[in-house]
């Protein structure tokens, strides 16, 4: 097994440890303050790069291999690109914190090189896949979403060393967001349930036709929104491409249920359980949400409104899947790598040795009720609930990554 992901997964897990420290020392204040400035755009880079980006990636060359049936297309320029990209990263990080504009827009650049060689790496390798299905066509589609929100983001990096349309930094901004949060993450994230749900469930003889209307939903959501952005758009055609987000994730749902009935294992895991859950929430908060703001469409660009969901979809579903998943693809990983060849054999630990189905139970328990809190605190402008509720947030999310961190010395 190549040791790419485990580079990839390992940095993830040190930048979450990095963003719950920094959340610490400031007692989430920062999620209260203006988020478009350097204490906003450092922990929010920090979370969606130095964590859930950074370990999807390395999710993406572990699994490419496995649903396009076919190795990565280049192993080396996996390494430049891990490399380029971290790089890339710790420099952008340090000049958000240090507000050096011309550092943000050369890092920024070697930061979009870095996902220039993923981008490259993963069309060559699903060019040669056995097979385009609803799984590979979302992997390939949310990796292009990446690659474009990277551009953005570059964009947007030398707009402010240079000045360079200033009049459309704003449009940019929101199809950077848009693009990086709904269209990389959401079709990362449901593309490669597709494959792994029913793995872990041990399901057949399921319906696959709510994985293409999914597909065809959540792309067309993507569209619009940038297309909204981009040109000003009417808040209504924002509006819209909430609508086809929500329809999209209440047939994602219904999916789910379908491979859970069909399901052959009766308990696949806590972590499984929990991401399951975790996507029902998110299908009723989009409904919520969707029907409150029918009455002020305008509402949805507010700063605070911005602020709720954006904490809601990152930390509420991306990220809380990411830490569902990562309950069973660490332990599988570094139990291929570490004992695939000693199966069998006296005195080989079983994978359900390396990580407790207890404490994992526990730990999301914990994160989610912690991310709850906030909501409320956010919800209600309750200053004391933020810091409470966030300093037991971080403190519960630290020690759920220490347990899963212990699986590399079993």
């Amino acid at each position: 097994m190549s040791r790419l992901p485990f580079y990839f997964i390992v940095t993830g897990m040190i930048g979450f440890v990095l963003y719950q420290a920094a959340s610490l020392l400031s007692l989430t204040g920062w999620v209260g303050d203006e988020l478009r400035g350097p204490s906003g755009w450092f922990h929010i880079h920090l979370f969606v790069l130095g964590w859930a980006t950074m370990l999807a990636m390395g999710a993406v060359y572990q699994l490419i291999p496995v649903i396009a049936q076919t190795n990565v297309y280049s192993e080396r320029l996996g390494y430049f690109h891990y490399i380029v990209f971290t790089i890339g990263l710790i420099g952008l990080l340090y000049g958000f914190i240090a507000s050096q504009i011309h550092w943000i827009a050369l890092c920024a650049s070697a930061a979009f090189i870095g996902i220039l060689a993923f981008g490259w790496n993963m069309a060559m390798t699903l060019r040669r896949a056995s097979r385009w299905n609803a799984i590979t066509i979302s992997a390939a589609c949310s990796i292009a979403y990446l690659v474009l929100t990277g551009l953005s983001g570059m964009l947007m990096g030398i707009n402010f060393a240079t000045g360079w349309w200033i009049d459309g930094h704003d449009n940019l901004f929101g199809a950077h967001i848009w693009m990086g949060t709904i269209g990389w993450f959401g079709l990362l994230i449901t593309g490669f349930s597709y494959k792994m749900l029913p793995m872990f469930y041990l399901a057949h003889n399921y319906s696959t036709k709510p994985q293409t209307v999914i597909l065809l939903l959540w792309n067309t959501a993507v569209v619009l929104g940038v297309t909204a952005f981009l040109t000003d758009g009417s808040p209504w055609l924002i509006w819209f491409a909430l609508l086809l987000l929500t329809a999209a994730v209440v047939v994602y749902n219904v999916h789910l249920l379908l491979i859970r009935r069909s399901r052959h294992k009766r308990h696949p895991g806590s972590g499984i359980q929990w991401s399951v859950y975790c996507s029902m929430a998110f299908g009723i908060l989009l409904a919520v949400w969707l029907t409150v703001s029918v009455y002020s469409p305008d509402r949805l660009l507010d700063a605070d409104v911005i602020r709720i969901a954006g904490w809601l979809y990152l930390n509420g579903w991306v990220s809380f899947n990411i830490l569902s998943y990562a309950s069973k693809i660490i332990p599988f990983l570094w139990w291929t790598h570490r004992y695939g060849k000693q199966a069998g054999k006296p005195g080989t630990p079983l994978m359900a040795d390396m990580l407790s189905d207890k404490h994992v139970r526990l730990g999301l328990s914990v994160i989610a009720a912690g991310i709850l809190l906030v909501t409320v605190g956010m919800v209600f402008g309750s200053q004391w609930m933020i810091e409470l509720a966030g300093t037991a947030l971080s403190l519960g999310s630290l020690v759920y990554i220490s347990l899963a961190a212990l699986v590399f010395t079993r």
